[in-house]
């Protein structure tokens, strides 16, 4: 991570800022703006606030020229490890644009044409690390469609491509992509800002025996030959509802398909699929529940694909198909709340999507919010209520290592991101203390009230961008009803903009939990591990249980619980991950062999980089077992999980 300080104002920023200073409000970055008058903030709505709203991390100029649609027709070559063919862009522009500015990253940009075939002039930009390059394109007069015709490269972020043997049937490749938060532009030439939002079409070819999904409408769902090429078929697919350029998703692989409801289905490798479809059986019910909450699914079916185990994330909220990892595979149902996750994504993040990634919180904190609610409505408060802790206690340790690494910027709901790559400021803040901040909200105003205004702004803004400043205006109008006391009283400002967490944080508890902390307690004073009231435990007492240990614990009784509960042989990777996480602290030898099998066995970004970092604080023989393990597993990492753990074992 890096540091970075408060930035000047650039033009759009002081815009944007003069309009919010019009309404009363504030960029929450101490600066004052005045000047302002009467007809000027009339026209100073959340949506204006949004358009007058620079993208950090996009060489885009939306406000000139816009991408409206995107059509693809790829060949997917996993012999080169390449995808090829074209990206047409659907362009509305402004009277006299003479030219559209797209994001690239590890493309190779072979020509640009009109609709026509006639050649355009394009120049790319100075190669950036973190965003890549611009590519601008020269409009004639009118031009709305231009084509680039283009191979994405090896290096490129936001694809995976995997030999058999990284996969669960060990007989057939595998590739996916991974777009957030800004490689999409690693394998499509667009606008790549999530307040650019795009409907897209799209024409994959693959070869015969794979199969190709999509985050959209599947128009061919079993493919269709491609003339004098019986070795490949091609799939179509189309979006007709704007997405943010993150949400646009491919998989190729040996797929297949279970339905789980009439809306809901489960897509994996065809050696898990089975599984897969009992660990999901419940999609149904939860969707029913969130528009129970928040008002109608927009988004047609919701499916689910479950990903080889080098996916470098829980789940992605892709429209339509959300991307989830392996590791969620409990064989209990256990860990479904990922599930309930990714499908509230469907409202708080595709529906309304934030606009910058500074904004970050506006779609994961609402969604760690609506998350729980759906828990609550198909498993019951105790549930819900143990989660809650889970995610709150995994914040304060969030921030803790933040504060030790020299960042307390970072626990800001709304950071200054201006020259850092996004991925560096992902942590628990935009997700625990962003739900927490609705919480507090949910305190002051009552659960009837707070559902209302959600249920309201998901309307309001559907298949829109939000940023921060937008939002806090749409709350003062529709919530708070421009009661400037009442902001204050609930430290509004200081929640959005400030370090740390208000002394107004409602802290979540659990019964449960409490009696889990009994059972801890008479451990560290001695108990028998196998006398210890541990009976019906669901996995969130485990992992509380776990990591409420006491410093003081030893290896001897390590090995007392490890023969209790045989946490070292755990089908639950929670369970299993909070235990490895214990023995790395207290090296407890006999579970080394299974830390390696964990790390060696699966790629997500959640577990490996703080068992990387507890072996690397462990003098002499974790930071030799760190650097072993690493150099194994290291090539079966998605690039984004590389990208983590390479900076933990510097």
């Amino acid at each position: 991570m890096r540091h970075t300080p408060l930035r000047a104002f650039s033009p759009l920023r002081r815009l944007a800022a003069l309009a919010l200073a019009c309404l009363g409000l504030s960029l929450g970055l101490g600066a004052v703006v005045t000047g302002c008058n009467r007809h000027e903030a009339a026209d100073a709505g959340p949506q204006a606030m949004v358009a007058r709203t620079a993208d950090d991390h996009s060489y885009a100029r939306p406000q000139e020229v816009r991408v409206r649609h995107v059509d693809l027709d790829l060949t997917a070559d996993f012999q080169a490890r390449q995808l090829r063919g074209t990206a047409t862009l659907k362009l509305e522009s402004k009277a006299n644009a003479k030219q559209v500015v797209l994001d690239v990253k590890d493309l190779a940009i072979e020509r640009v044409t009109d609709a026509s075939g006639a050649p355009l002039k394009y120049a790319l930009g100075k190669t950036d690390p973190m965003m890549g390059q611009s590519l601008t394109v020269e409009l004639p007069q009118g031009a709305q469609t231009i084509v680039v015709r283009y191979h994405t490269e090896k290096s490129g972020s936001a694809l995976q491509w995997l030999d058999p043997q990284q996969t669960a049937g060990k007989q057939k490749p595998f590739l996916f992509s991974q777009g957030e938060e800004i490689n999409t532009r690693t394998w499509i030439p667009t606008q790549d800002s999530p307040a650019v939002r795009q409907t897209y079409s799209a024409r994959i070819t693959v070869p015969s025996d794979l199969v190709a999904v999509m985050s959209a409408k599947r128009l061919t769902p079993d493919g269709e030959a491609v003339p004098g090429h019986a070795s490949q078929r091609t799939f179509r697919f189309e979006m007709d509802q704007p997405v943010a350029p993150y949400l646009i998703a491919l998989a190729v692989g040996d797929i297949g398909f279970k339905e789980e409801g009439k809306r809901t289905g489960v897509y994996a490798e065809k050696a898990v699929l089975d599984k897969a479809a009992y660990e999901f059986a419940d999609m149904e019910q939860m969707l029913d529940a969130a528009e129970k909450l928040y008002g109608p699914y927009k988004w047609g079916r919701y499916d689910v694909l479950v990903l080889p185990p080098s996916f470098p994330y829980g789940g992605m909220e892709n429209p339509t198909l959300t991307f989830a990892t392996p590791t969620v595979l409990a064989g209990d149902r256990s860990l479904v709340s990922l599930v309930a996750h990714e499908l509230a994504h469907s409202w708080s993040g595709n529906l309304v999507t934030n606009a910058t990634w500074e904004d970050f919180w506006l779609n994961e904190g609402f969604t760690v919010y609506f998350e729980n609610r759906i828990m609550e409505q198909v498993y019951g408060k105790d549930r819900a209520d143990m989660l809650k802790v889970l995610g709150y206690n995994d914040l304060l340790t969030d921030m803790k290592q933040i504060e030790a690494d020299g960042h307390p910027e970072f626990t800001r709901l709304h950071p200054d991101l201006k020259g850092i790559d996004p991925d560096d400021y992902f942590s628990d803040v935009p997700y625990e203390k962003g739900a927490a901040f609705l919480r507090m909200l949910e305190q002051r105003f009552g659960r009837k009230k707070l559902d209302a205004y959600l249920k309201g702004y998901f309307s309001r803004y559907a298949f829109q961008s939000m940023t921060t400043e937008a939002f806090l205006a749409d709350l003062r109008q529709h919530l708070l009803h421009n009661d400037s006391d009442l902001e204050k009283q609930l430290k509004i400002n200081d929640w959005l903009y400030g370090t740390g967490l208000p002394d107004n944080v409602v802290v979540p508890t659990s019964p449960l939990l409490d009696q889990v902390s009994q059972q801890i307690s008479a451990f560290a004073g001695g108990a028998d591990a196998k006398a210890l009231d541990t009976k019906d435990y669901a996995y969130p007492q485990w992992v509380y249980f776990l990591s409420h240990m006491p410093d003081s614990l030893t290896v001897d009784r390590m090995a007392a619980l490890d023969s209790a509960f045989d946490f070292t042989h755990s089908h639950n990777s929670e369970i299993e991950f909070a235990w490895l996480m214990l023995a790395v602290q207290h090296h407890y030898t006999p579970a080394l062999p299974t830390l390696r099998e964990f790390l060696i066995g699966q790629g997500r970004g959640k577990f490996c980089t703080p068992l990387y970092r507890a072996l690397m604080q462990q003098p002499g023989w974790g930071l030799d077992l760190a650097h072993r393990i690493y150099n194994e597993a290291r090539p079966g990492y998605h690039e984004l999980t590389r990208a983590q753990v390479d900076k933990v074992m510097k």
